[in-house]
């Protein structure tokens, strides 16, 4: 998000050059820099011990491919807060251990996605309401299901590779 206002004052915001960081919207009012912010997220590829891995469908993100388990931070949460939340919410699983893998700017929407591995044990998912299907896939099955070079994708490619190297 870019600011145009003041968020404190609202007075329109002007143009001024901040040292290192080059010109960005200042209020000169308050004498405050107006940093632009983004929404931070995580993103998890959801394994069990049978090398599968859990994608989804939901119509709102894509009708015509499968995504990762994905999620808003609310205030006050940790991004690992955020993966145990947001897993048990989606597909109704207990998280048994979680790893960070890496981030991923989705300019897109203004956000960052934090990118986790989320070991589970393979039960039956139960689905929330903003989740039309899931399935779990094997390995080699799961990066034909993801659009090619999404932010999906790459991280599934990035489990999936490490967990191919340690076995």
């Amino acid at each position: 998000m870019k600011f145009v206002y003041c968020p404190h004052c609202g007075q329109k915001a002007i143009e001024k050059e901040i040292g290192d960081e080059g010109v960005i919207a200042y209020c000169d009012n308050c004498q405050i820099p107006l940093w632009d912010f983004f929404t931070t997220c995580v993103i998890c590829a959801v394994v069990n011990e049978q090398n599968e891995i859990v994608l989804l469908r939901q119509n709102y993100v894509s009708t015509e491919s499968y995504v990762c388990v994905a999620g808003v931070m609310k205030v006050g949460e940790s991004a690992e807060e955020t993966v145990i939340r947001e897993i048990e919410e989606e597909i109704g699983l207990h998280v048994e251990s979680i790893k960070y893998v890496k981030s991923y700017p989705y300019l897109k929407k203004d956000m960052l996605m934090l990118g986790y591995r989320a070991v589970v044990k393979k039960k039956e998912l139960v689905l929330s309401k903003e989740v039309d299907s899931a399935q779990w896939f094997s390995f080699a099955e799961a990066t034909d299901q993801l659009r090619e070079g999404s932010i999906a994708w790459q991280l599934v490619h990035t489990v999936i590779d490490e967990a191919q190297r340690n076995s």
